[in-house]
C-alpha cells in the first residue's frame, strides 16, 4: 500500500469514529504516527480531500495549530456551487484537470463534458489569448461551464 493510500485511510477512520463527521489533525502529529513528511500529508489533503469528493479542508497555524477535515453532504447542484466558488480568480491547465477529474469521478458531471471543458479551456485553444490573461479566462469559462451543468 502507497504512504499516500495510508494517510487518507487514516484520516477517513478518523472522520467515520467522529459524530460529527470531522477529524482535527496536527500535521507533524500524523505525519509521525504514519510514518511519512508533513508535506506528504499537506498532499493528500489537497488530492483527496476536495470540495468535490464532498469534503472542506479548514486550517489553523501556529503552535496550537491544526487541520480539521469534514465531510459534508450536500445534492449535486450545492455540491456544483460549492466547487464553483472555491475556484479563485485563476486557473492553470492542471487545476482545470484535476476539478473536472474529481467532479467527473463523483458523477457530478459526465465524462464528455470533463473532456469539453478541458479542450475549451486547453493551452492551445488560448493560444491567441495574451499570456498574462489566460489564468483568468480559463477560471471564468469554467465556472461558467459547471454553471450550465445546474
Amino acid at each position: 500500500m502507497r504512504m499516500s493510500d495510508i494517510i487518507a485511510q487514516r484520516i477517513l477512520q478518523l472522520i467515520e469514529e467522529s459524530e460529527e463527521n470531522i477529524a482535527e489533525i496536527q500535521r507533524n502529529e500524523l505525519a509521525a504516527i504514519v510514518g511519512c513528511a508533513p508535506s506528504q500529508i499537506n498532499y493528500v489533503l489537497s488530492s483527496r480531500f476536495t470540495p468535490e469528493q464532498g469534503f472542506i479542508i479548514e486550517s489553523r497555524r501556529g503552535g496550537g495549530g491544526y487541520v480539521r477535515v469534514s465531510r459534508i453532504k450536500l445534492n449535486r447542484t450545492s455540491a456544483i456551487m460549492h466547487i464553483i466558488n472555491s475556484i479563485g480568480n485563476s486557473l492553470e491547465p492542471m487545476e482545470v484537470r484535476i476539478i473536472t477529474e474529481n467532479c467527473s469521478q463523483a458523477g457530478l458531471i459526465s465524462n464528455e463534458t470533463a473532456k469539453l471543458i478541458c479542450a475549451a479551456v486547453s493551452t492551445s485553444a488560448m493560444a491567441c489569448i495574451p499570456q498574462q490573461l489566460r489564468e483568468f479566462l480559463r477560471a471564468s469559462i469554467v465556472k461558467q461551464m459547471l454553471l450550465t451543468q445546474i
